[in-house]
């Protein structure tokens, strides 16, 4: 799998998650399989002005690439001025959100509802194009609704426009995060462009990412909400889900989270990623409790060991 000159050694991509997808979790993705991980979304106007917390947004390492910085906004100059400040950092690709469905963004133009503006989406993409030596993606929906399902055609679009990739969420921006992945919009995207296409959609296996693929001919596919306390959807042979997998890979996650980011400063948005790896365990609900009760990082930690009965070395972030 290549996009651009940007090789990949497996077609199954992280992808972005706002709130998720920083350092430690994309290392983390990457060690376990995933072949490209991508950032969270960040604001155009953000890089732009320097603004302090979204520049500590493209903090990165050598260990996690290949990955991609997805940029979102509306105005096609601020989102090519972004695109040269992201170039000076050590990325291998630049993703372009046109599909975000929260109204926060549609209500500034951007993510879903530029999908209801392809001339100016065209436009955004052949300035971030214009400002970068790195290969361009673009993430899209199906379209805005069932009525309006425009992705093949504004697929066509952005590869005449310049993008090498396109990733298709085969949900309408009236979908949301609920209703049917349609898998046949992802087919007839493929179909209608030269370009690779990632498809993207309530896959919660590398199983199911196989099956996508051979269904749809798409020629990858990128894996969100699934990797959330499961990193390793990303290996070929799943393991057993047992509660030592979940302690000792939290414990990396959280051993990571110490080497990169102000830990007790995250704590609440912390813990909620340490709960998440005990989705479907037995007595899962009374550990969340417990780890919700940690008054620190590291009287979290010692009760993340407490779980599976780990020692201090499982923190190791080696």
């Amino acid at each position: 799998m290549h996009i651009g000159p940007i090789h990949l050694d497996t077609p199954f991509i992280l992808a972005p998650l706002a709130g998720y997808t920083d350092l430690p979790f994309r290392l983390l993705c990457r060690q376990h399989g995933a072949g490209c991980v991508t950032s969270e979304m960040i604001s155009c106007h953000g890089l732009t002005y320097q603004q302090e917390k979204t520049l500590t947004m493209l903090a990165g390492a050598p260990e996690e690439r290949p990955v991609a910085i997805q940029l979102f906004g509306a105005e096609p100059a601020v989102m090519g001025r972004a695109a040269a400040i992201v170039s000076t950092y050590p990325i291998d690709i630049i993703d372009i959100n046109m599909g975000c469905p929260v109204n926060k963004v549609i209500k500034k133009g951007a993510g879903s509802a530029l999908m209801k503006a392809p001339g100016l989406a065209g436009e955004i993409i052949r300035q971030v194009v214009a400002n970068t030596g790195r290969p361009v993606t673009v993430k899209i929906r199906s379209g805005w609704n069932h009525e309006r399902i425009n992705a093949p055609e504004f697929a066509q679009m952005a590869e005449e426009a310049g993008a090498q990739a396109i990733t298709v969420h085969a949900r309408t921006w009236s979908d949301g995060f609920g209703g049917q992945v349609d898998w046949g919009v992802i087919a007839a995207v493929k179909q209608a462009v030269a370009i690779p296409v990632i498809g993207n959609g309530d896959i919660r296996s590398y199983a199911e990412a196989q099956q996508m693929m051979a269904t749809t001919g798409c020629d990858a596919v990128m894996i969100g909400r699934a990797a959330l306390g499961a990193p390793w959807v990303f290996q070929p042979e799943p393991p057993t889900v047992t509660m030592a997998l979940r302690v000792q890979t939290l414990c990396r996650h959280l051993a990571l989270v110490d080497q990169f980011l102000p830990a007790d400063r995250l704590l609440g948005h912390i813990k909620n990623i340490a709960c998440r790896y005990f989705k479907g365990a037995s007595g899962g609900a009374a550990i969340r409790n417990h780890l919700f009760a940690a008054p620190t990082f590291a009287a979290l930690c010692e009760r993340v060991l407490e779980c599976g009965d780990q020692t201090q070395e499982a923190f190791d972030p080696q």
